[in-house]
This record gives C-alpha cells, structure tokens and sequence, in this order.
C-alpha cells in the first residue's frame, strides 16, 4: 500500500464523493456522456485504486503494476476521475472531457496519451478476452501482478464474454479478477426486461470460476471482497458487485433513463447538493 492510500472506510467513501462530484462536473460541462453507471461504480473505483491495486500514479507504465481493464468504456467519465483524484493528471483536465482535442474521450483511448489507460474501449463485450491475454502472458513470464477486468451486466449479453470466461478456467488464471457492475440496468431498461442474464452465480461458476457477490456500494464488502480474491488458488474469480444506478444523487437513483444523460447545470447543482447531504 502507497502512503496516499487508506484502508478505512470512512476515507475511502469520502474519496468516493469526490469522484461522484467530479463525474457530475465534467459531463455537465460536456454537455454529454454517461452519468448513472459512472456514480453507481465510484465506491468500486475508490477502494480498487486508493486501497488494494498495486500501482504508482508518477510511474503508470511500471512493469510490476496490476493492470486495470475498463471492458464497459462508456463508464470512463469515473475512470478518468479516480485516475486524475490518485494523481495520473490534474483534476483540473475533467473539465475537457469529451471536447476535441482532449485526452478524454468519451470512450478510453490510448492514442490520445492519457496515462493509467490499459485498453482502448468502446464495442462492449471484447475487455475479458484483452484481460485473459495479459493475465496469461504474466503466468507464462512468472510476474506476480493481477488483472482486473470491469464489465456491465448488460455486457454479460455478449457472447464473447463466455468464450473468454471459458478460456480463463482453462488456464487456471488466478490471477485474473473479473468485476461484474450488477445494477441490473441498461439503456433500454432492465437487464431482466431486454435479455435475462441470470443466474449469474451459477453461470460464472459452471464456467469454472470462484463467484464473490458483495453490495457494491458498501466500501466494507468490497474491500472483504477483493482479500478474498486474493486467497482463491488455481482458478479465475468473478465479483459481482450489486450496485445501484446513480448512486449518491437520490433522485436519480435506479432510473435508467440517467444511463446515457448528462445533467444541466442547475441540475448538475442540485445533484452535488444531495451527495453533499448524504448521511451514514
């Protein structure tokens, strides 16, 4: 663990916060992107960067880093956020997103140089596949660092998910950690609406992988979740994280219509106002 991480609770949801903040500042002043999930996953972030991953913001190509797949690429609004908050960039660059030029893109793109990007992301379902390579090519080369590959549940509609999920237990990847942001919304309503994905437990397992399922917005359950998944042998582990959609801003909470939908700026004030209220 770096000096500027925590492993108390109480920090890492104060962290949370302010990417929540950032995520709503930036698409407002986008005029564009995806807030919903971007909020519902900022609990994730914050205890995956700030307390657990292996990683150093002043050296983002360091070989021995764990490496972060971002498979579910509309969400990068939060990425861009818990990167600029550990440090990768100013805070002060959130404020390009999506404009031309920026480093921000409304989807992740290396070639724009941005650092703390693993994966080019956009067409969905194609991250675990990316992530079963790396983690392959570190067993094969002995290095000791872990792979995380974050999905929608919605993703869990690809076929190639499945292909890739097949192919990590059968190379015994423990070294790979999938993480399913299960919300159980997608643009067009609910998972359970446009395509049933469950029962997801058992899927993942009869596919031969260790199945964590945590509250994915209770910073204790995550943390429990991740040194687990560090204690599983001989196998790939899956984390399917119940999140809920908007997270933090009350009245946009669970309501699929904010998947794809940026606030406008006296919204974006009201937003900020009810995550600045919250209790507990």
């Amino acid at each position: 663990m770096q000096p500027w991480q925590t492993a108390d609770p109480v920090e890492l949801r104060k962290i949370a916060d302010r990417i929540r903040k950032s995520v709503i500042q930036s698409l407002t002043e986008a005029g564009s992107g995806h807030l919903g999930g971007s909020l519902g996953l900022a609990d994730l972030f914050s205890s995956l960067y700030f307390s657990f991953l292996n990683h150093h913001p002043h050296d983002p190509a360091w070989p021995a880093r764990d490496r972060v797949i971002l498979s579910i690429g509309h969400v990068a609004p939060v990425l861009y956020a818990t990167l600029a908050h550990a440090g990768y960039f100013p805070v002060e660059e959130l404020s390009t997103l999506r404009k031309l030029g920026s480093r921000l893109q409304g989807h992740p793109g290396r070639d724009h140089g941005l650092p703390g990007l693993e994966l080019s992301a956009g067409s969905l379902g194609q991250g675990l596949s990316v992530a079963v390579g790396m983690a392959l090519a570190a067993k094969s080369y002995s290095h000791d660092h872990w792979v995380y590959s974050i999905h929608g549940d919605g993703e869990l509609q690809e076929g190639s998910i499945w292909e890739a999920a097949m192919a990590a237990a059968h190379h015994n990847l423990d070294n790979l950690t999938a993480i399913v942001d299960r919300n159980g919304l997608q643009i067009d309503g609910s998972t359970e609406t446009v395509m049933r994905i469950e029962p997801l437990r058992e899927k993942w397992q009869s596919f031969g992988w260790h199945v964590i399922e945590c509250d994915g917005n209770h910073i204790g359950e995550i943390l429990d979740a991740f040194k687990q998944n560090r204690s599983v042998m001989g196998r790939p582990t899956v984390i399917i994280a119940k999140t809920m959609m908007g997270k933090g801003v009350h009245s946009i909470e669970n309501d699929y219509r904010w998947h794809g939908k940026a606030p406008s700026p006296d919204q974006a004030s009201g937003f900020i106002r009810e995550l600045e209220s919250r209790k507990g």
